[in-house]
């Protein structure tokens, strides 16, 4: 992970590609999650997942930090460092993975997590940004897509209320989470800021467990590959795109990104598990994506 620097130096063209390829590639790992989430949570309790989960990263980092030269921010930057980490990570996976363990169906979570670009739009303006009105049409037809991606997944009956309140919860952490840190602190080094804000979302997480939770956890090879996957690939790799993202992009764009991350996971569950995949959702899914690119994709 190279470190993020405030003035613009020149690109080569195969960084430019990379680039260009990296929003692709955030959303492909981005879209495990929930996939690592059926693996993981049938052997731990949610809380507890996520606790080793933020050890392994913390561990990966320590051990590599001593061998590179880590520039750390300034002090007055760590705080806000660290509140993002607490709404990215601890709020926002911690409400989406309690909510699915209390019954809540993935595709519903991914329902509600999803409003998160139409959130970001509306309160854009208080971090000075525009939001045109193809734009807001982008962000319709993505919310419409998602909708009739997760629509097969959905189930109302006797879903519990808390689950609900913790998707609530979720979707407005990832979303003051992104607006926040691009306001706040948009430019530190990834290796530096993800071991902050790991280390906050920890102390957030572990009190909870105790709190809420009993230690149950199966070691499974099952449950092994689910958290070696979530630390290597979805919190090492996914916050090394997503930070880079965040700087160069306006947040209301980077966040449409997360509208073809249902229609993504549902490829990733019929090819996985022979999940349902139907017309509607490939329609949907065509849907979202066009939404995307009306959004990301700036006029000449």
């Amino acid at each position: 992970m190279s470190s993020v620097v405030d003035r613009p130096t020149a690109i080569e063209p195969a960084d430019s590609a990379w680039l260009r390829a990296t929003p692709a590639v955030f959303v492909l790992i981005w879209s495990t999650g929930f996939i690592v989430a059926k693996f993981g949570l049938p052997y731990s309790s949610p809380l507890w997942f996520l606790n080793l989960r933020f050890v392994g990263v913390l561990a990966v980092l320590l051990i590599a930090m001593p061998f590179v030269r880590v520039p750390w921010p300034p002090l007055r930057l760590v705080r806000h460092i660290a509140l993002s980490g607490v709404l990215l990570q601890a709020g926002y996976l911690g409400g989406v993975w309690v909510a699915i363990s209390e019954g809540m169906p993935a595709g519903l979570a991914a329902l509600i997590v999803g409003l998160q670009p139409v959130l970001t739009a509306f309160v854009a303006p208080a971090i000075g940004e525009r939001v045109s009105g193809r734009q807001w049409i982008g962000f319709a037809l993505g919310f419409v897509g998602v909708f009739m991606v997760v629509l097969d997944r959905i189930t109302l009956i006797a879903l519990p209320v808390a689950s609900v309140v913790l998707a609530i919860v979720a979707l407005l952490s990832i979303t003051t989470g992104t607006l926040y840190q691009k306001r706040r602190c948009p430019s530190f080094d990834l290796r530096a800021g993800t071991l902050i804000q790991f280390t906050a979302s920890l102390a957030v997480t572990v009190p909870l467990a105790l709190l809420f939770e009993t230690w149950q956890v199966r070691f499974t090879p099952q449950f092994l590959g689910a958290l070696a996957w979530s630390i290597l690939v979805l919190s090492i790799g996914g916050m090394a795109l997503l930070f880079p993202l965040l700087r160069r992009g306006e947040a209301t764009r980077v966040s449409s990104l997360f509208y073809l991350v249902p229609p993504v996971t549902a490829v990733m569950a019929w090819i996985a598990f022979g999940e349902r995949f139907s017309h509607r959702a490939m329609l949907g899914m065509t849907c979202a994506v066009v939404g995307v690119a009306l959004v990301v994709v700036r006029r000449r």
